[in-house]
């Protein structure tokens, strides 16, 4: 079955490092929360605040070894009082076994989806 698995992390400083570092942990957590591994992903959607210029996000699943991964980056609406320095995500992956499907929020993301921070 075809699932989709959003979550999302933040970062203190635009600095590819901790972007990248920020991205990868956010990864690994979405892949051991939900069971499954990086063969099952189908395609991965990147999205970050406009005040991230430093790394495309779609580069940290690179360096993860993601290469044969469709990965698209894209850059979040400008809406006043919203969330800053934050990347989220939305993974399609081909789950085997049924089960719910746990949403990872990572940091001060955490305020985005607080009914569901018991899955992160």
């Amino acid at each position: 079955m075809i699932c989709g698995i959003r979550g999302a992390t933040t970062v203190d400083k635009d600095e590819k490092i901790e972007i990248i570092t920020a991205v990868k942990e956010l990864l690994k957590t979405i892949l051991t929360k939900n069971n499954i591994t990086s063969s099952q992903v189908i395609a991965v959607f990147f999205t970050n605040t406009p005040d991230l210029q430093s790394v495309f996000p779609a580069s940290a699943a690179r360096a993860l070894g993601w290469i044969d991964v469709p990965l698209l980056d894209g850059q979040q609406p400008i809406v006043e009082g919203s969330l800053k320095q934050c990347i989220r995500v939305m993974l399609l992956c081909e789950k085997e076994t049924p089960g719910k499907v746990k949403h990872i929020y990572l940091k001060k993301a955490r305020e985005l989806r607080p009914d569901l921070l018991e899955n992160s």
